[in-house]
């Protein structure tokens, strides 16, 4: 994939962005971006692991009802 075409830079606020033609466009919400050398690099995010979506939520606030500790059961095996 090889494909170049020449883009427009504009600004949005105090950034400044690209859109992106169809033919480039990236799946999802999110991109990742970094420089190599004078060329800048966008590319898919990777999907966010459990571990670093749990890590975001905050402590839960809810209060829970008390529940009675019954005494296990006998179980046949």
């Amino acid at each position: 994939m090889n494909a170049r075409r020449r883009v427009k830079l504009f600004k949005n606020g105090r950034n400044q962005a690209v859109r992106i033609p169809q033919e480039f466009e990236i799946p999802g919400d999110e991109t990742m971006m970094h420089r190599d050398g004078d060329r800048l690099i966008i590319e898919a995010a990777p999907a966010r692991s459990l571990l670093a979506i749990l890590a975001e939520l905050g402590p839960i606030e809810e209060t829970f009802p008390e529940i009675e500790d019954q005494p296990p059961r006998s179980v046949d095996l």
